[in-house]
């Protein structure tokens, strides 16, 4: 939910470039809190509402086959024909997203992402493609689509800690929710509360929707492994502020003291230092407005404000319409001022399991990708949230169709213990013991 989303698509992209007035003016440290301060949190009534889905594209028929990179660029090209009411991005690894724009309703923005998948999809498939919905590709080892000097630097960056890096940016796809910062005012709908809310409900979330067990057809025996991925990169990167405190400040001191993840060049090769902060080259350099505005982009906390608030911890999920039962859910969380104080008082009692570290390096998050709603407390905060959630939809205008998908979900999986990461890994047994079963009958 951007006024300027560019076409790099999101978790790389470069759209968080907004109110700078003169990109290539010099700024020091004191101007760089400031401009953050200014542009990560506006406050208001929560109005709007967006969702940037992610997917992978594979063989529609037989999913489990690679597309050769010359047929992705053919498929894109068409797609870049068609007119859609959301940003249609490409990310490294040749994942498709859709971002919706800013809408006045849930339905709204519903009904515009829906139509534009319809679109989307018939494209594809006539070109015998087609989109699966998955945290993380249980097929494919990561490759990469996008060969720009952004990415290279990325690339390299991330590799300094690993694997994860590449795994994140080519493999990995996932339902981003996005909503206003709030009221600058204390109480429910505050934006210092849906600040708090937003990263003590994550967890639940990521257990609630985990569709990540598997990577090259085995299971890692983690329900979200995309969620593990996140962990594995540097906190400074993809980690969290401490939550005490006033947002903007707390943001601002993590935006200064985050590693530079490259120096971009006009020409050849982009610079990729070596523990570099934002803060030291202020102090030792001179970077740009521009250059602070490309530096938020390198960042992938599970909660991106935006000027809005960006959730990042949902998996992608099964089905042509599984995205909507978590864009509805988060919705009606956080927009909703009963279903806000119930999810609240549901998730206060799991803090105390983060051990005061910031998400999502922290215990808390670390059993929800790991177990997902096994955990017993976190099954029970979800339990609560999506009832709450249920009831609060009708109120939001929700169609009939929606709310029975949430309560649906709900009976399905959120009672149960479950997640779609179960139903995979039940077809994975299944599949393992049958061919058990030959072998011994053999």
């Amino acid at each position: 939910m951007s006024d300027s989303i560019s076409a790099d698509g999101d978790c790389t992209d470069g759209s968080v470039r907004t109110d700078f007035s003169d990109d290539r003016t010099a700024v020091t440290e004191a101007e760089v809190e400031a401009l953050v301060k200014g542009i990560c949190f506006k406050t208001g009534p929560p109005r709007t509402l967006g969702v940037e889905v992610e997917w992978l594209v594979h063989e529609l028929r037989r999913p489990q086959l690679p597309v050769t990179p010359e047929r992705l660029e053919a498929a894109y090209a068409a797609l870049r024909t068609v007119p859609l009411g959301s940003a249609l991005t490409v990310e490294p690894g040749g994942q498709l997203e859709l971002s919706s724009p800013p809408a006045a309703s849930l339905m709204e923005c519903i009904g515009t992402v829906s139509a534009d998948l319809d679109a989307v999809r018939g494209v594809l498939a006539q070109r015998g493609l087609g989109l699966v919905g998955a945290g993380h590709d249980p097929w494919h080892t990561p490759r990469r689509f996008l060969r720009e000097p952004r990415y290279d630097a990325m690339e390299a960056c991330l590799d300094r800690t690993g694997t994860a890096g590449r795994h994140m940016m080519c493999a990995s796809a996932s339902v981003q929710v996005c909503l206003d910062a709030g009221h600058e005012e204390p109480g429910p709908l505050g934006h210092t509360r849906r600040w708090w809310l937003a990263h003590q409900l994550g967890p639940v979330l990521v257990a609630a929707f985990a569709n990540s067990p598997l990577v090259e057809r085995r299971p890692t025996g983690w329900v979200s492994t995309r969620q593990l991925l996140w962990m594995e990169i540097d906190a400074g990167r993809a980690g969290a502020p401490p939550l005490d405190g006033d947002p903007r400040a707390a943001w601002a001191r993590h935006v200064l003291d985050a590693p530079v993840m490259c120096v971009r060049r006009d020409r050849g090769p982009w610079e990729v230092p070596d523990g570099l902060t934002f803060r030291e080259w202020t102090r030792s350099g001179s970077p740009t407005t521009e250059d602070l505005a490309y530096h938020l982009t390198t960042l992938f906390p599970p909660v991106r404000p935006r000027g809005h608030l960006e959730l990042r911890m949902i998996d992608a999920q099964p089905g042509d319409d599984g995205w909507i039962v978590p864009l509805a859910v988060t919705a009606a969380l956080f927009d909703d001022p009963q279903a806000a104080e119930t999810a609240y008082r549901a998730v206060k009692p799991l803090a105390e399991r983060a051990e005061s570290r910031p998400a999502p390096h922290n215990p808390l998050w670390l059993d929800a990708a790991r177990t997902g709603l096994g955990d017993p407390e976190l099954r029970e905060a979800a339990v609560t949230c999506f009832t709450a959630a249920s009831q609060a939809l009708p109120r939001l205008g929700a169609t009939p169709e929606v709310v029975d998908a949430v309560h649906g979900y709900l009976e399905r999986y959120v009672l149960r213990g479950r997640s779609p990461a179960d139903d995979l890994l039940d077809r994975v047994r299944g599949t393992a013991g049958r061919a058990q079963e030959r072998e011994l009958s053999a």
